[in-house]
């Protein structure tokens, strides 16, 4: 448990997510699971495209999900990454875009869990992900 919530349960979440991914190009399945204040879940995976420009990443799936639904407010996230169905062997840290959707919505404190594994975890704030962040 980290701050209220169990976190290897989220990151099963991500991995159930991950089972979606559309990745016809790169072959590397990514799964996140976006959890809000209110305690809601919101999965993603990453959509590719023949047009690389229009993939989009997993962890802004779930964001864009939970936007969509209303949620502005979020605790956490957990990402998983592997290719096709192989076992996670490295951690699948978000790209730079997503950190700056993260800070679209999150504060400094927000999580980000980055998993090989229920077990096999590192926690980060977005803070530390992304210093100096632009905002307006």
């Amino acid at each position: 448990m980290v701050e209220g919530f169990d976190v290897r349960k989220l990151i099963l979440q991500a991995f159930g997510a991950r089972t979606k991914a559309y990745a016809p190009y790169s072959g590397f399945c990514v799964g996140a699971a976006l959890l809000s204040a209110q305690g809601r879940v919101y999965p993603g995976c990453n959509i590719e495209n023949a047009s690389y420009g229009g993939t989009v990443c997993a962890e802004r799936v779930a964001f864009f999900r939970a936007v969509q639904e209303g949620e502005r407010d979020f605790t956490a996230i957990a990402i998983v990454g592997a290719p096709n169905d192989a076992k996670a062997e490295v951690y699948a840290y978000p790209c730079g875009i997503c950190r700056q959707v993260m800070s679209e919505f999150c504060d400094e404190d927000f999580m980000i869990i980055v998993a090989k594994s229920p077990e096999d975890f590192r926690v980060y704030s977005l803070g530390e992900m992304l210093p100096h962040g632009f905002a307006l």
